[in-house]
């Protein structure tokens, strides 16, 4: 149905799997990082030294180049290889519209298209990508549900309600096990996994919502997915309440869950079925991200963190190897007030980060934004040469 799978950025699970058990005695602390942020530039944004941003989307504008105007409200993102050596880079857009497009770029990073991939849904936040080349976009609205889709167009989306009919937010796709792992962004919202029964066909299949002991996680089967008469995550008492859980990322046996409400990243060791909490940005007074949102991970094992926060200036953080904590670039100015950082993806070569500031260029003091996705380019640790 797809192009090549998606975009691989893994961080080496060895790195985390240290981690679990020693979040107390390892407090994350602040770390170098890519070095301090220059002004802002024409963009507003504010990079380390060598690296440049670009806008290549802005809402309710055409795309340069082609005839598509781009929607509004970007949000989750991810990015397939071409056969071409050129990749395609899929946006939700978080709108009552909802839906989501494609941008096509050349092996050059030129954008060479751009198009439709989703229509007729509503509040399409973040989702994800799957190892056979289609994208999982996620519907957050109380009878939201997922929809797999062709990021070439060429064929219809496929709805797949027996993943679950709840507020969905992200999904991350473990080839292992072969399961779907689900947030839903809530103050009280589950953490769950959907195991298809016939894989890699996501259209039937047992949803499972998480209940933990401590640090120990217990899965239990979510008796009505289509909730019919009762929320999903209420048909199993005593499940793991996340406060809005939101960015999630799979990287060898640990999935990586951000809630923002309390400003905390959790990692889930797939195989000892544990959970712990590795960043918690009430800890100190001086930690370098709140209200922590979506992420991804990049080759050099780092993870990059959106900040789904209104202030002067909204950050994105990286957490590297290390479990030092720095801030990676910052938006500011008037064309990102009352915005959010969203959509945060790499290119396949790991050369080109994309990212979404969802509300840029507000139209007033009380009308937000139709928003704009960036390109970052400089030098990203392990890009391809």
């Amino acid at each position: 149905m797809g192009l090549g799978g998606v975009a691989a950025v893994t961080l080496g699970a060895a790195f985390w799997d240290d981690l679990f058990g020693e979040a107390e005695s390892r407090p994350l602390r602040a770390g170098p990082g890519y070095g301090p942020l220059a002004p802002p530039d024409e963009n507003g944004v504010r990079l380390p030294n060598g690296f440049h941003s670009r806008i290549v989307a802005r809402g309710n504008e055409l795309v340069p180049g082609t005839d598509y105007r781009w929607h509004i409200a970007s949000d989750g993102m991810a990015s397939f290889p071409g056969d071409d050596g050129g990749y395609v880079l899929v946006s939700n857009s978080e709108t009552l519209e909802g839906g989501a497009s494609a941008l096509r770029f050349g092996r050059d990073g030129r954008v060479e298209d751009a198009y439709r991939i989703l229509s007729g849904t509503s509040q399409n936040c973040s989702g994800g990508g799957t190892p056979w080349g289609t994208w999982l976009s996620c519907e957050e609205v109380d009878s939201g549900r997922v929809w797999e889709c062709d990021p070439s167009g060429q064929r219809r989306a496929l709805v797949h309600p027996a993943m679950g009919v709840f507020k969905h937010e992200a999904a991350a796709v473990d080839p292992r096990d072969r399961r779907v792992y689900l947030t839903e962004d809530l103050e009280d919202g589950g953490l769950y996994r959907y195991t298809p029964s016939d894989w890699p066909d996501l259209s039937k299949g047992r949803l499972e919502i998480a209940r933990a002991h401590g640090g120990a996680v217990e899965w239990v089967e979510v008796p009505d997915p289509l909730a019919r008469r009762s929320d999903t995550r209420r048909q199993v008492p005593g499940w793991l309440r996340l406060e809005r859980g939101e960015g999630i990322w799979l990287d060898g046996h640990t999935l990586y869950v951000s809630t923002t409400m309390d400003h905390r990243v959790h990692a889930y060791d797939t195989r000892r079925e544990r959970i712990e909490v590795i960043y918690d940005g009430l800890a100190t007074k001086s930690a370098p991200l709140l209200r922590v949102d979506q992420m991804t991970g990049s080759r050099a094992g780092e993870i990059f963190v959106c900040e789904d926060i209104a202030t002067d200036e909204i950050d994105m953080g990286v957490i590297d190897r290390n479990r030092r904590v720095s801030r990676f670039l910052s938006v500011t100015g008037p064309q990102h007030e009352r915005s959010e950082l969203t959509g945060v993806t790499f290119d396949p070569s790991g050369r080109r980060m994309y990212f979404s500031s969802q509300r840029a260029f507000p139209e007033s003091e009380l009308l937000p934004g139709p928003g704009a996705i960036y390109e970052i380019t400089g030098p990203f640790k392990g890009a391809a040469a």
